[in-house]
Formats: structure tokens, sequence, C-alpha cells
């Protein structure tokens, strides 16, 4: 296929374009490079024949139509998305705008594509969401793909908002899509202002590492390449006008996850262990959810796949890949929001 990845430069939407041109797909990578993107993210496939880049916005319906024209794409994977909590406190209206209104302007670009090309039946709009969506579990039970919709902070709203988007583009316009929500994810190249980029570069630098609350918070953590094969398995195998709930399978509270990768640390890298003395409990997120669980049957029995990566050898990986490449990270900690608490406005 000949695939338009929008978000191609940040964290997962780099994983999906590896993995894509890797496996001989035609790859566009769109992406705005906002603050949280970065073209050596995708440096090992840069040069690739199969590989091209488009700087432009989702919110550009122009630019938008002029990339579907030049390239002519026979799925889109749609990644591109403001998605820390923490700064959709403090910002909202960049992710309504984004989140939002970027998915408006994306679904009526590949909508008039799909039309002037004749409604191809091989066309797929695949849009990439969060488990966030579904709100706050209690200490037991799943999300499964009919649970009903409770965002509540502005990032799981606005991701909710454009999943209601795609879903009236299937029933009301017939546009062939896709949905999948997907649980945390982690490893290489993540943003370091996500909890687990922060836990390790603090825990090597010395510094106190920031645990939310009491750390009693639970999440469901996917390694990043097991969540780009699942993305590029259901773009081509999914159903039309079907979700699929992509999990991990490796549930785990905060404090919990925060101490097994000091351990990682004090195994590969001595000075300075015990790292977890660094651990300091700090004011938690308002609205904290407190628990988030995936339940992968859809997924599993359809389309036959499961998680390959364990959360220990993800984290063992992840640590490695870190302290590996000091220049990557490095060069992304004067970005705007970086190293600084954020979402405490509310």
């Amino acid at each position: 296929m000949k695939i338009l990845v929008t978000g191609g430069a940040g964290f997962i939407g780099s994983a999906v374009v590896r993995r894509a041109v890797a496996q001989g797909h035609a790859v566009v990578n769109l992406d705005a490079l906002t603050y949280a993107a970065c073209l050596e993210n995708v440096a090992t496939v840069a040069d690739s024949p199969h590989y091209a880049f488009e700087k432009a916005d989702i919110r550009d319906r122009a630019a938008l139509d002029r990339i579907f024209a030049r390239h002519r794409p026979d799925a889109v994977l749609h990644l591109a998305a403001e998605s820390h909590v923490d700064r959709s406190i403090d910002a909202p209206g960049t992710f309504i705008d984004t989140n939002v209104m970027g998915t408006y302007h994306l679904l009526e670009a590949a909508r008039a594509y799909w039309m002037e090309a004749g409604r191809p039946p091989g066309f797929r709009f695949h849009h990439v969401s969060t488990d966030e969506v579904f709100g706050s579990l209690g200490d037991t039970g799943q999300f499964t793909e009919d649970t009903p919709y409770a965002p509540r902070s502005p990032y799981s709203a606005s991701k909710a908002g454009s999943d209601h988007l795609v879903r009236a583009w299937t029933e009301t316009y017939g546009l062939p899509v896709l949905l999948t929500n997907c649980s945390n994810n982690y490893g290489p190249y993540h943003f370091p202002e996500k909890l687990i980029p922060v836990v390790i570069l603090n825990a090597c630098a010395g510094r106190p590492v920031p645990v939310y609350g009491t750390g009693e918070n639970v999440r469901d953590w996917l390694y990043v390449e097991d969540h780009a094969d699942a993305l590029l398995t259901v773009l081509g195998r999914g159903r039309p006008g079907r979700s699929y709930n992509i999990g991990g399978e490796n549930e785990l509270r905060n404090i919990d996850l925060v101490r097994m990768i000091c351990a990682i640390l004090d195994e590969k890298r001595p000075v300075g262990a015990p790292h977890d003395r660094l651990i300091e409990f700090v004011q938690d997120r308002p609205g904290h959810d407190a628990r988030y669980a995936i339940d992968p049957t859809r997924i599993r029995d359809e389309l036959g796949w499961r998680p390959s990566v364990t959360l220990a050898q993800g984290l063992e990986r992840t640590v490695q890949w870190y302290l590996d490449n000091p220049a990557w990270w490095q060069a992304l900690q004067s970005r705007q929001g970086v190293g600084q608490r954020l979402g405490t406005g509310a």
C-alpha cells in the first residue's frame, strides 16, 4: 500500500513509519513538526525510495488537498494529535483545535479524494485513538469496544470528539474507516515529558523522580513497536466500520512501574544506586484517572494479534535505548515545557 501517515515524526507515528517502510509499503509522512515532533525519529528510513515527507498541518485543508492529489494514497493512518494530558489542562484550546478540527479537515480531504477517485473499495481511513476516552475504571473490569465514552480531561474529551466524527463520516458518507483505541505506549523515541522517560532521565541525573499522588494509578503498558505492528495489522485486515482496542496486557501501578525502572538502572548504571531513593511523591494531576485496562479479545480473535513484548523486556530495551542515545534526548531538553511541571492550572 501507499500509506499517508499523519504525525509520522512523533513517537507512535515514527514507529509506524519505520515498520511500514520495512514491510515494503510506500509511506508519505505528513507532520507539522510541532514541539513533540522530531525528524531524527525517522532518520533510518529517510533515504528510502519508499518514503516521502510533507510538512503540513492537518488543519490546513488546502495543503491536505494538494498532498492527496500529489501522492494518491491507498490509505490514511491518522496519528497526528496533541497528546499530553498535563498540557491539555493548561491549554485546552490547542487540543480542541488540533484533535477535533484537524480530524474534521482530514476527514473531509480524505472523503473528497476518495469520491474523486471513484470510491475505491480498498481505501481505508484508520483513526488512532486512546483508551482514555472511556474514562476511569475501578479495581475491576476492562474497557471493551462497547464501553460508553466518559472522558475526564481536555485531552481525552478532544480525542472522544474526533472518534465521534470518524464514526459519523462512515455512517453518513460511507467513508471506509477503522478506529483503534490503545493503552499507554512506551519505548524508544518517547518524548521526554512523559512518565517513563522522565523517570529514566531524572534518575540518571540524580534529580528527584516525581510520582503523582500516591502512585496507585494503574495503566496497561504497550510497547510502541508492538502498537505499530497492531496498527498495520488492523489497517490491512480490519473490517471497515469496526473499532479495535489494542492493549499490552501489562497492568501495573505507577509506583511499581517506577520502581521497576529504578531497578533496571541500578543494574545498568550502578552509579547513584539505589535509584528508588530519588522517588518523590508530588501533587496529583487534577482529574487523574484511577485505572485503565484493555480487553483485547476482538483484535486477538478476529485478527490473531497479541503483543510480543512483556513489560520487563520492553522496559529493559527502553532504558538501554535512552542510555545509548543521549544526543537524541539532550537535543529536546530545551523545548518548551520539557522538565517543567505542567497541568496544575486547574
